[in-house]
């Protein structure tokens, strides 16, 4: 072996969603904030996101997320979260992973019946507490960002689809939520790759029409993606977030979760203490708690907790081999359906 890197990871899935957790092998990347060195990943160098997440070492499913030195005194651990064509500051599913890899793994010293982590990210201070019991996390719980509606009713027009109406909100990154029955479709796994393809090119087509800018967070300035959601008769919610290249998000989507109670509120569908309960395309599941209002900048906002579960299935270590001429990962249209352009 001629290794010039070494990495050693932990791998989890939140309610079906991968989160490959990088425990070491990274010392810190440059930048005086988690902001920083988010855009330093984004802007300067992306190598180590593109090794890990992009083929042969990853695929269009994998999400992997990078623990740093907090830059804050008050947080435990920094999060980056690496998908298949960004990184990105927030996902409610991801950072309930990296939890679970520090506290299982003994990174974390866990406390019985609960473990609080504190992350520091690019959205904020972000803490997480796990229900413990038996050296074992049961159930995790986030107190996610402030979640707030842009516009309500918003359309656009599309040669696909025609007059598409859409809700623009924010749950921790910016969703365009859309009844799944406009474009007759069902949020069931046998029309996941028709799902995966008209969210993608809705998401690329809105995010041309408009400008996002989240009032207190600079670096949130675009549409990240599209939420197809049901309604169910029993006040659950059926959800399908849709991400780039062209996939389905397993989970039923934290960040999209905690957007789609915003609007809920601005519907008057939810009210605050209420508990927003949203099932994947596989039927897994999320409980959204309404805690209380707030403010994000101009917009009204509600102050949300997620809960959910998660599982780690492995341990694995990754080499870089200096020879290697696919160090810094390729991706396909076969698999990954083309672009993976921001």
């Amino acid at each position: 072996m001629q290794w010039k890197r070494t990495l050693q990871l932990v791998d989890v899935h939140c309610e079906g969603e991968v989160g490959r957790v990088i425990t070491s092998g990274v010392l810190d990347v440059p930048g005086a904030t988690i902001a920083d060195k988010l855009a330093h990943i984004n802007e300067v160098d992306d190598s180590l996101r593109r090794t890990l997440v992009l083929e042969p070492r990853g695929g269009p499913t994998v999400a992997v997320v990078l623990l740093l030195p907090p830059t804050r005194p008050e947080a435990d651990v920094g999060f980056i979260l690496f998908l298949a064509n960004h990184a990105y500051a927030m996902s409610g599913s991801n950072i309930m992973c990296a939890a679970t890899a520090l506290i299982e793994t003994g990174t974390v010293h866990m406390d019985e019946p609960e473990t609080k982590v504190v992350f520091d990210t690019a959205a904020g201070l972000v803490t997480v507490v796990a229900d413990c019991s038996g050296g074992q996390v049961n159930r995790l719980s986030v107190a996610m960002p402030p979640a707030f509606v842009d516009r309500i009713g918003a359309t656009i027009d599309t040669v696909d689809f025609g007059t598409v109406t859409y809700d623009l909100c924010f749950g921790g990154m910016y969703f365009a939520i859309i009844d799944a029955h406009q474009l007759g479709l069902n949020i069931v796994p046998e029309e996941a790759a028709d799902l995966a393809r008209s969210g993608v090119a809705l998401r690329n087509q809105i995010a041309e029409t408009i400008r996002v800018q989240h009032p207190e967070i600079a670096d949130y300035n675009t549409l990240t993606h599209v939420m197809f959601i049901s309604e169910q008769d029993d006040g659950s919610v059926l959800t399908c977030t849709t991400m780039r290249p062209g996939r389905v998000d397993r989970s039923a989507c934290g960040t999209g979760s905690a957007a789609l109670a915003a609007l809920r509120i601005a519907q008057g569908r939810n009210r605050v203490h209420d508990t927003l309960i949203t099932r994947s395309i596989i039927g897994s599941e999320f409980r959204t708690h309404i805690m209380g209002e707030t403010r994000a900048g101009n917009f009204d906002a509600i102050e949300t907790t997620l809960s959910g579960r998660c599982w780690l299935y492995g341990l694995s270590q990754v080499g870089i081999d200096s020879r290697d001429p696919f160090a810094e990962g390729f991706s396909l249209s076969d698999t990954w359906g083309g672009t993976l352009a921001t």
